[in-house]
């Protein structure tokens, strides 16, 4: 990716972005790249996905939606009612929109950063997780914690696996509904992480 290319998309998200989901965006696109190096993972593709994660946080509803139906996205249950996660795959088709990503590596870490997959291939795994500890808004002292771990073996699982618990006891202490996929990614990732 030239860079060029990359200050112009920064130009864009500084512009449809809050402040706030601007920076935590530049934070998830460098503990993303951090991620990769450690992992040996695509440390520029890291980088790019991590930027424009959250491109499509800021649309209205209505907008996601028709972004969604336009791109022929099929919803998991119980998405299509959640703002907080439905950013996630009008995220995808926006940045093939707007920015022409073709990559479908790319496009599926954007598509699944907020609810996951149970095989979540390395660039998506990174960009879960860069999206949850990065330290611009989340925390230093999280993202230091978290990325000296990242080495050790199922490393990158376990933190993941550390995400999933945390959702999963938040969900239950506000007495929410808790997607069936998020309960099969968890116990998928808790076997592969005691084997």
């Amino acid at each position: 990716m030239k860079t060029a290319c990359i200050e112009e998309i920064k130009d864009w998200l500084r512009e449809n972005l809050t402040a706030e989901k601007y920076v935590h965006s530049l934070g998830t696109a460098e503990a993303a790249r951090e991620i990769a190096k450690i992992c040996g993972g695509d440390i520029e593709k890291a980088y790019f996905a991590g930027l424009i994660h959250d491109c499509a946080k800021s649309l209205p509803l209505d907008e996601m939606l028709l972004l969604i139906k336009e791109f022929g996205i099929e919803l998991e249950c119980g998405e299509e009612n959640n703002v907080k996660i439905l950013h996630a795959p009008a995220g995808a088709a926006l940045a093939a929109k707007i920015f022409g990503v073709d990559d479908e590596e790319v496009l599926s870490a954007i598509r699944w950063h907020t609810l996951g997959q149970v095989e979540m291939s390395q660039l998506e795994k990174i960009i879960f997780l860069a999206d949850k500890i990065e330290p611009e808004t989340r925390g230093r002292e999280c993202y230091l914690n978290r990325i000296k771990t990242v080495s050790e073996p199922c490393g990158l699982e376990r933190n993941i696996l550390d995400c999933y618990s945390y959702t999963i006891k938040s969900l239950v202490d506000r007495k929410l509904v808790i997607c069936q996929k998020t309960i099969e990614i968890y116990n998928h990732l808790l076997k592969k992480c005691t084997i």
